[in-house]
């Protein structure tokens, strides 16, 4: 069904179809009935408990991981849900977590349309949105109210603080980035205007140096300006949990693209600073192998591709950070994750968890289902 669907789809600009079909999504879980159907149909089986807390691991998929409680391994990656619009929605489709933003300090519109192109023979997609989003204030304001709405629900309430059945609520994690007019010089501050910002309405964080789509960003992947930047958002955590505010784990977000040694940079950074974990990998620059022609890719021009061509090289990164950091700092990974056997894959190079995106667009709705159901008896880490 789905296939037809996405065949239909296919026909109109990609940036207008996701807007679209979120919204009629989001139309659909209005209603209490509908909305779950939706869940009823989408949401795996056996998400809950972890394993860790004394459950069998071949019947439920709760993972605890960076101190977190996670319903089910599969999350939705970063530039899905921009500015925290969908979360009830995209909840119901049985995300275990999802990640917002990327989020800047200032709204910017992004980079001119269109800046999403879909290479179907290739089962992926090119983007250049830029980070557009409603900047930090009014996504702050929005992730107030889902948390109000859910508080004596299931989620946790403004301070923070979990409620009645926390194991089964919505880890969400807030993706950071610097605004593009801001020099990098600077950068260290709108990542922590954003941070302090979000603390109290996000379960975690990750901070966004490896866009592709933002001009001189991936130069902040270097050790020094690393070390400001994350060693500073640690600093100001600390002084926030000191004062009884819930400790938020920080991640770092990698680009496949790294060298060897610009990896072994981060792997030694992160040990260092204790760096709670990292999320491998980013969208790639590189075009290598692919099945669309070369003047279909000429004709789209600069971006970052995601999706099937980014599997390979995504599960190489993710299994030399597992082994660098000899599975002290946990991974997710992100990259050419469409089925059970892809998320196996990345599991079983040092993962602990996973996150889809392009595999969203070309699998459908029911893509946790599927890969959560392929996951039973998978040992949680």
């Amino acid at each position: 069904m789905y296939k037809l669907l996405r065949t239909i789809l296919f026909f109109f600009p990609a940036e207008g179809v996701h807007h679209f079909s979120m919204k009629a999504l989001k139309i659909l879980c209005s209603w209490g009935v509908t909305r779950r159907l939706v869940s009823w149909g989408c949401r795996p089986e056996g998400q809950g408990m972890p394993a860790a807390a004394g459950a069998d691991s071949a019947d439920v998929l709760g993972h605890q991981v960076l101190g977190l409680t996670f319903p089910n391994p599969v999350g939705l990656g970063a530039g899905f849900d921009k500015n925290a619009l969908y979360l009830r929605e995209l909840e119901a489709l049985g995300f275990g977590f999802v990640e917002i933003g990327t989020v800047t300090p200032k709204p910017q519109a992004g980079n001119e349309q269109p800046r999403l192109f879909r290479l179907p023979q290739d089962q992926a997609l090119i983007n250049r949105m830029g980070f557009n989003n409603d900047g930090v204030e009014v996504i702050a304001a929005r992730l107030r109210a889902w948390q109000s709405g859910r508080r004596g629900h299931n989620g946790p309430g403004p301070d923070g603080r979990a409620t009645r059945d926390d194991t089964m609520r919505l880890i969400v994690g807030g993706n950071i980035g610097k605004n593009k007019v801001t020099p990098n010089e600077e950068a260290w501050k709108d990542y922590e205007i954003s941070f302090r910002a979000l603390y109290n309405y996000v379960d975690y964080f990750i901070v966004n140096v490896s866009s592709p789509n933002t001009p001189g960003l991936r130069e902040l992947q270097e050790k020094d300006a690393l070390r400001r930047i994350l060693t500073n958002l640690q600093r100001i955590g600390a002084q926030l949990s000191a004062a009884g505010a819930p400790r938020r784990p920080l991640l770092l977000k990698i680009a496949p693209d790294l060298t060897q040694d610009q990896l072994d940079d981060v792997i030694a950074l992160a040990l260092e600073i204790n760096l709670d974990g990292l999320v491998a990998t980013n969208t790639t620059i590189s075009r290598e192998n692919l099945l669309t022609t070369a003047a279909n890719l000429e004709a789209i021009g600069a971006g970052g591709l995601s999706g099937a061509p980014l599997r390979e090289r995504a599960t190489a990164v993710v299994r030399y950070c597992s082994d660098g950091t000899a599975g002290r700092i946990p991974v997710i990974a992100s990259g050419g994750i469409f089925t059970a056997a892809d998320a196996r894959e990345k599991l079983a190079a040092g993962a602990s968890l996973v996150q889809v995106w392009t595999g969203f667009i070309y699998e459908g709705p029911f893509i946790v289902n599927r890969i959560c159901r392929g996951l039973q008896g998978y040992p949680a880490k």
